[in-house]
C-alpha cells in the first residue's frame, strides 16, 4: 500500500485500501474493518489517516494478516516514496521503499 508521513500521521492511499464486499472474503473484509478501526480517519474516496500513537498496533496487525497467507504482500506491506527520508522503526518491519 502506498504510504506517506506528514506531521506524524501516517497516510494510507486511498486506491491502495481493501474494500469492503458484502458477501465477499471473510478474511478481505476483516481486515478492511481492522484497518479502519484504528484509523484516525477513514473517509471513503480519501487517504486513512493513523497517528502516530497507533502505529504499533498497526503494524502488528499488518504482520499479523501478512503471516496469515491469506493476503499478498503487496497488500500488507507500506510502500513509501524515496523522498520521505527514513522509516521510523516502528514501521520498519512492515515497510520498504516504491
Amino acid at each position: 500500500m502506498r504510504a506517506r508521513i506528514e506531521n506524524q500521521v501516517l497516510f494510507l492511499h486511498h486506491e491502495d485500501l481493501p474494500e469492503f464486499k458484502k458477501g465477499g472474503s471473510v478474511v478481505r473484509n476483516s481486515y478492511f474493518w481492522a484497518l479502519r478501526s484504528i484509523a484516525g480517519r477513514a473517509s471513503r474516496y480519501r487517504d486513512w489517516e493513523y497517528e502516530s500513537e497507533i502505529w504499533l498496533a498497526l503494524s502488528r496487525m499488518l504482520l499479523s494478516f501478512a503471516e496469515s497467507g491469506y493476503l499478498g504482500y503487496k497488500e500488507t506491506l507500506l510502500e513509501f516514496p524515496l523522498s520521505q527520508g527514513e522509516i521510523p522503526d516502528v514501521l520498519r518491519d512492515i515497510s520498504t521503499w516504491e
